[in-house]
């Protein structure tokens, strides 16, 4: 098998080249990203590094997932899901239920609790991933309370576009992706392989080893993801385009044991013993751009996502038997459909007016191992109008406002003791309003300056209203959207052609918070539209050119949550303080050498006060380019083998390194 993966990866490199004297980091151009798939409202946003990630940045940091690539911008806070395994970030303190991913502006999230594993999104075939913070465009849809997460694929540019890797990942571990283009004027292709295979990662040689864990490998830390893309499109113009698109992603994951020391926490003396055999995901969707004239065009998206997933919960650390009443074997067979239109039209002078409708039908299905399967099925709608009125060359402003609703079309309980599926009662839709504004003022050639201000909402997910959580929950089917008023104040200035700063203030008051609500009844918690909350603080970043050949990039990020309803419960994931800095050096035209430090304060991983310390990581990087198609790239990661936590007692990777072989002809 792996042969063969080889042998497929290197079958591009014979019989093409090409002359191509840039670094091998700079081989994705801003004319590669596919603009179709973008969600822009303002014209300097692809330009915004302070809310996009490029290729040629991750690529050059070796960032394999999303949630690493994203970890990279200020305002941005990796997380995880320690008991399920699961990568994830936090936008300015909102968690991924309410900041939606979209892959080219079509939502990928999981319909059953709005989470995705951003783990499993690998960055191999993205051109970019753009981040809207609290200000989001009403195009992206409902649910954006926080913001939104974009995954931008490529669109080649030439008759002939081809790049791959091979790699290895410590001792045992292995990476591999291919990406194929051509565009051939009115026609064009992009396609792209990936996989990327983990025996396990290594701990640091500083933890201190448990009942659960010895050290050394982490157990049952394995992963396995592969992936497939394409992409084919027509110009029959130069401004009206068509795309079909088709993903396949396929993978599997172990779930590493809780190895903590918290007495409250119900893992301690009961460990999970869970691995995921699948975590699949397929998406078909068709993007279209049509312009009538010069001032009226329509945008389509359709499309249809398919997820499948498995859960085996095991008796022990042997993951063999099943026979404990906690052993099960669950299984989720989801879809989603849907689709939305955007009529653009500049009739009116010095205003860019677009109206959107989107439609979304989500479908659950779940069962354990001999159970019969459950059915859920929600249906959102949104009907959105948002305008970009150029009051002057230099001041612009952007209104918008749209009406969400969302209808439960279907509910089933079912009873584990007499094995009766029956409807829960019947909920009334729940709908709700969003608006905003922004002020963008262009002060002069090198500055400007922006104020927003929005109001959103987020509607509570199949799980918040229906899940018994093991057990443990009593189900609320009529739970009411939560919202936000996000506030912002931002300030973009360049010095002297070398120093770009950037910055913004913001501030975000939640009501109607969906919390989880201990005791409703003895030993039993509910989800309750309970909350009020306030999120605060400012992040910033600068990019100095010092040399032609040496740059820094520092940003910081500095943010405060306070639980208004109740102090006394903390919320969880996110530090006060992350500072990030990268040295770029390029002592020769082929070689380019990179150092990365980053530093997170400590963090509560529990409501009632459990916490992990602060943490500062050291990582190098170097490219080299050793032929006219070919570098090596080489890096390692903790240089000092820190022993740190995201959450608590689930430690993050020690030391460890990667060397990779890449090919490219442009």
């Amino acid at each position: 098998m792996k042969l063969k993966f080889i042998a497929f990866l290197l079958f591009p490199l014979i019989g093409f080249s090409q002359q191509n004297n840039s670094t091998p980091t700079d081989s994705i151009k801003p004319s590669n990203v596919f603009m179709l798939g973008e969600v822009i409202v303002t014209n300097h946003q692809n330009k915004d590094t302070l809310n996009r990630v490029t290729s040629k940045t991750m690529v050059s940091q070796n960032k394999m997932d999303v949630s690493r690539a994203l970890n990279m911008l200020p305002g941005i806070t990796l997380t995880a899901s320690g008991p399920r395994n699961e990568s994830m970030v936090s936008v300015r303190g909102f968690d991924l239920r309410q900041v939606p991913v979209y892959m080219d502006g079509i939502p990928v999230y999981v319909p059953y609790d709005g989470y995705v594993d951003l783990a499993r999104f690998t960055t191999f075939d993205l051109a970019a991933i753009d981040v809207s913070k609290g200000f989001s465009s009403v195009l992206y849809g409902p649910n954006s309370l926080g913001g939104a997460i974009n995954l931008v694929s490529r669109k080649p540019s030439q008759k002939l576009e081809y790049d791959g890797s091979l790699g290895m990942i410590n001792e045992n571990g292995y990476k591999g992706n291919l990406n194929i283009g051509s565009n051939i004027g009115k026609f064009y292709f992009q396609g792209g392989f990936s996989y990327l295979d983990r025996n396990s990662t290594r701990m640091s040689s500083n933890f201190v080893p448990t009942a659960n864990e010895n050290g050394g490998q982490r157990d049952n830390s394995y992963r396995t993801d592969q992936k497939i893309s394409f992409k084919i499109g027509w110009t029959p113009t130069e401004k009206s385009e068509y795309a079909i698109g088709y993903i396949n992603q396929q993978g599997e994951k172990g779930n590493p044991v809780y190895t903590g020391s918290d007495p409250l926490n119900s893992l301690l003396l009961k460990p999970r013993y869970w691995q995921w055999p699948n975590w699949d995901k397929e998406s078909f969707y068709f993007i279209s751009n049509s312009n009538f004239d010069d001032k009226n065009s329509l945008k389509t998206r359709l499309y249809f996502d398919r997820f499948k997933n498995t859960l085996d919960s095991y008796d022990d650390a042997t993951y063999t038997k099943q026979t404990k009443p906690y052993a099960f074997e669950s299984i989720y067979n989801d879809y989603t459909y849907g689709g939305n239109l955007e009529y653009n039209t500049k009739f009116i002078p010095k205003n860019d007016l677009k109206i959107a409708f989107h439609f979304k039908e989500d479908v659950h299905r779940e069962n354990n191992l001999g159970e019969p399967v459950r059915h859920f099925i929600d249906n959102t709608v949104l009907v959105g109008i948002e305008d970009i009125y150029k009051v002057t060359p230099k001041f612009t402003v952007i209104p918008g406002v749209s009406y969400n609703i969302r209808k439960n079309t279907e509910a089933e309980d079912y009873n584990s003791t007499t094995k009766v599926i029956s409807d829960y009662p019947s909920a009334g839709a729940s709908d709700a309003f969003n608006a905003q504004i922004g002020f963008f003022y262009q002060l002069n050639e090198a500055q400007k300056l922006g104020a927003t201000v929005s109001q959103k909402t987020r509607f509570a997910t199949i799980k918040d209203r229906y899940s018994y959580r093991m057990g443990t929950a009593i189900p609320n089917p009529d739970l009411k959207p939560e919202k936000a008023v996000n506030y912002e104040l931002n300030y973009t200035a360049g010095l002297f052609n070398k120093v770009t700063f950037q910055t913004a203030l913001f501030y975000s008051k939640l009501s109607d918070a969906i919390l989880n609500v201990s005791n409703v009844q003895p030993g039993k918690s509910q989800m309750q539209n309970f909350g009020e909350a306030e999120y605060l603080g400012v992040e910033a970043q600068i990019n100095y050119e010092i040399l032609s050949n040496l740059s820094l990039n520092v940003n910081y990020t500095y943010i405060e949550r306070n639980n208004i309803t109740n102090p006394n419960i903390h919320f969880t994931d996110v530090p006060n303080t992350k500072v990030m800095g990268t040295l770029e050096y390029k002592p020769i035209k082929i070689l380019r050498l990179i150092a990365n430090s980053e530093f997170n304060s400590s963090r509560f991983s529990t409501s009632y006060g459990a916490r992990v310390p602060d943490y500062t990581l050291l990582n190098f990087y170097a490219s080299g380019k050793i032929a006219k198609n070919f570098s090596i790239d080489a890096g390692i990661n903790n240089i000092f083998d820190k022993n740190y936590c995201l959450v608590e007692g689930y430690p993050e990777e020690g030391r460890n390194f990667f060397v990779t072989l890449r090919f490219f002809n442009n």
